[in-house]
């Protein structure tokens, strides 16, 4: 199996999936919604590097 995460062989959608839904309970929805945080203001984020190449190619984040 190709670990390179730009290759879609289709057996990462399902573990994705249960990975999502297994985390469901950590991410409580809030009551109302919250105002948008200026990207200027977010400070300790860190993105391993295989992760914002993936990202980056994403039409939805930048590529």
């Amino acid at each position: 199996m190709d670990m390179n995460p730009l290759v879609d062989d289709g057996a990462r959608l399902p573990q994705l999936t249960r990975d999502a839904q297994r985390m469901v309970p950590h991410w409580p929805v809030p009551a109302r919604a919250c105002a948008a945080v200026p990207p200027a203001l977010i400070r300790g984020v860190s993105v391993p590097p295989s992760s914002a190449r993936l990202l980056e190619r994403m039409p939805e984040y930048g590529g």
